[in-house]
């Protein structure tokens, strides 16, 4: 048997220059596709969101790759109506191996055209809270406050609430706070209006608002809504707690205690009442020492 294989076969003329020819359309694809997505950047970018500036760019630049491989396999003498018939056939084994994948994708085309959130704002899917990076057809990337990266499948999000916390420029917080029920609402309601007042985050419009919420056990219950804008919901969370605290105490204000027993008609201290069993003594004997009977 004849080990010797002609090489040369492999190097001829003809197929030296298809091989020259589909590198320079290769090179000059490259060069080509990066023109175009320079100029796109410069075009686009900015009269663009962002979030359709990053999913029309990426569509774009899979249809030239795309091309461009046709291109260097056509000039290599590949048939392309073969590949094309194959790559179809392929798509569909693939379709049908893969319905998780191609279910995320349609949910992607949703998320895309509802736009309940863009890249850049701040939301809350379950129980992750992040910024999101991109939207992609088959999932979300997000960003956490502890600078974690989570990928969220398009599936998922659309079957599950999704809270936005960047969409509106204010955001209101709720604080609870109790008093002691000897305490005059009015009084009460004074003294979260100065709190506000001097907290330099709070809006004044919306205004700040006190709404009554029940008869505790031992308090009176009371919500006092602020507003803030976006940027500042932070700070102004952190702070108003002790700046209530602050105007209580500057105007004499109770918070009471939960769960605890108070004396005095006015409920000026609560007491904490602990029962405690001591042993029984022995009885005394007649001469007055102990007995011994215990």
């Amino acid at each position: 048997m004849d080990l010797n294989v002609d090489m040369t076969q492999w190097f001829t003329a003809s197929a030296l220059l298809a091989l020259l020819r589909a590198l320079a359309v290769l090179v000059a694809g490259i060069f080509l596709i990066k023109l175009i997505q320079v100029g796109m950047r410069r075009l686009l970018q900015d009269k663009l969101p962002r979030q359709q500036y990053m999913i029309f760019s990426r569509i774009v630049f899979y249809v030239m790759v795309l091309m461009l491989l046709f291109a260097v396999l056509h000039t290599l003498g590949f048939n392309i109506n073969i590949l094309l018939g194959a790559a179809g056939v392929l798509t569909v084994a693939v379709g049908f191996a893969s319905q998780t994948s191609a279910s995320n994708i349609i949910s992607g085309i949703f998320l895309i055209g509802e736009r309940p959130f863009l890249v850049g704002e701040t939301i809350r899917v379950a129980d992750v809270s992040g910024e999101v990076l991109s939207i992609d057809l088959l999932s979300v990337k997000l960003r956490t406050f502890d600078n974690l990266y989570v990928r969220v499948p398009n599936e998922t999000l659309i079957k599950s609430n999704i809270t936005n916390m960047s969409r509106f420029p204010i955001r209101r917080f709720d604080l609870q706070v109790d008093v002691a029920y000897k305490e005059d609402l009015n009084r009460v309601a004074k003294a979260l209006d100065r709190a506000a007042e001097n907290c330099p985050v709070c809006l004044v419009d919306p205004k700040p608002q006190m709404i009554f919420q029940g008869f505790a056990d031992s308090a009176l219950n009371v919500q006092f809504s602020v507003w803030a804008a976006r940027e500042n919901f932070l700070e102004l969370r952190n702070s108003m707690p002790q700046l209530v605290r602050d105007a209580f105490e500057a105007d004499g204000i109770e918070i009471p205690y939960p769960r605890s027993l108070l004396t005095g008609s006015d409920s000026e201290a609560p007491v904490r009442v602990e029962l405690v069993t001591r042993p029984a003594e022995p009885p005394a004997a007649p001469d007055g020492g102990v007995s011994s009977q215990a």
